[in-house]
């Protein structure tokens, strides 16, 4: 037996979020917060299945609340951590330090170049057919692609925060991603059921 076996018995109990959970990847810990509630002898699908029967609607309420209590903690976890970041962002922005203003930018120019140096070594030892050199950089060429893979890889992470950076400077606030979608969607839930 499964946690996501019990998920609809107990939506049907009148915990529709607690039993969502138990369907989906956090179904362990739903199934921990309700084994606690119905007083299960262990925290498995089991022995939570052999006392939902008996469980008094208030205990059903009781996890259900308890889940959403976990939720809105991770959700001011997530909030928190995500405020911290948008003020670090913020504090560089506003840096007068050159050498934060003008590292990245460095960067991506030493990259151009190194690659563009490399192109031209190629270049001269296909013209010339020196063959000793291009079967040097033959052999090189898994240590060159990882290099340039972790290289490149960098000047991507870049590219996306200094467009975080420009956004957060132009509207105040940052495009925060999935996560921060999903922290506002359940902060926007929690002020819903306040009103």
């Amino acid at each position: 037996m499964d946690w996501s076996d019990l998920a609809k018995q107990v939506i049907a109990l009148g915990a529709p979020m607690l039993g969502s959970a138990l369907g989906g990847p956090l179904g362990g810990a739903a199934g921990q917060i309700l084994s606690e509630v119905v007083g299960a002898a262990q925290p498995t699908p089991t022995a939570v299945q052999t006392c939902l029967p008996s469980a008094s609607p208030d205990k059903i309420a009781e996890a259900e609340a308890r889940w959403c209590d976990a939720l809105r903690a991770e959700a001011e976890t997530q909030r928190t951590a995500i405020a911290e970041t948008q003020a670090t962002i913020r504090a560089e922005i506003a840096s007068s330090d050159p050498v934060q203003r003008w590292w990245r930018p460095a960067y991506a120019w030493e990259l151009t170049l190194e690659c563009a140096a490399l192109w031209a070594v190629l270049v001269h030892e296909f013209w010339t057919g020196d063959v000793q050199t291009i079967n040097a950089l033959t052999g090189a060429t898994a240590l060159l692609v990882a290099y340039w893979g972790f290289r490149f890889g960098v000047l991507g992470v870049y590219i996306s925060g200094r467009t975080r950076e420009k956004v957060s400077a132009a509207t105040g606030q940052d495009g925060s991603g999935v996560i921060g979608e999903l922290v506002k969607a359940v902060a926007g839930k929690t002020l819903v059921k306040k009103k």
